[in-house]
């Protein structure tokens, strides 16, 4: 097994070479739109790069009734805030690359969190870019329901997890849902 470093370079590179040549889109599946609610908090994220692109979540949620949020990232080392956020709203620059919310808009507690990968297993492990965002969000929001998005080319046998990382309940691929229906 590669480490986790060789492992989002090969990852990142298949990433970027599916996402280059598809025209693919993420569709919200049936069993994701069945578990939103109306008043929910969905944290959603605006894709650096070849990132899968949660745009038709967002929507469905949107369209539940559901309240959006993005990330909000200062560093490397701060956790991340979720801020709220409406489809169409403008954004502005952030550390990374990414696009996030005014600063001043208000912070919220997400019932989901959509999170980008570099890569997944079938056992709903994940690999993130690295810096401990995500899982230090999921730590904070354990009752959130945790939702990867990603290529089918990012799946991989088996994730190397540390004792800090901390698995999915569902993975959104252009090809549907693997979830385990009991979390």
């Amino acid at each position: 097994m590669l480490d986790k470093p060789a492992l989002r370079a090969r990852l990142r590179a298949d990433r970027d070479g599916f996402a280059a040549q598809s025209s693919t889109a993420i569709l919200a599946p049936e069993a994701f739109v069945e578990r939103l609610r109306r008043g929910m908090t969905v944290a959603t994220y605006c894709p650096v790069g070849s990132e899968a692109d949660p745009t038709q979540l967002a929507a469905a949620a949107a369209a539940s009734g559901c309240t959006l949020a993005l990330p909000f990232v200062v560093d490397r080392s701060a956790p991340i805030r979720f801020l709220a956020w409406q489809l169409g709203e403008p954004l502005v620059a952030g550390p990374f690359n990414l696009r996030q919310p005014q600063p001043t808009s208000p912070e919220v507690a997400p019932d989901v969190i959509l999170t980008p990968l570099v890569g997944y297993d079938r056992r709903l492990n994940r690999l993130g870019q690295g810096a401990g965002h995500y899982d230090r969000a999921f730590a904070r929001y354990e009752k959130a329901w945790r939702v990867g998005v990603a290529w089918s080319v990012q799946e991989v046998p088996a994730i190397p997890a540390d004792i800090w990382d901390v698995p999915l309940h569902a993975i959104i691929t252009e090809e549907g849902m693997l979830w385990h229906a009991e979390k």
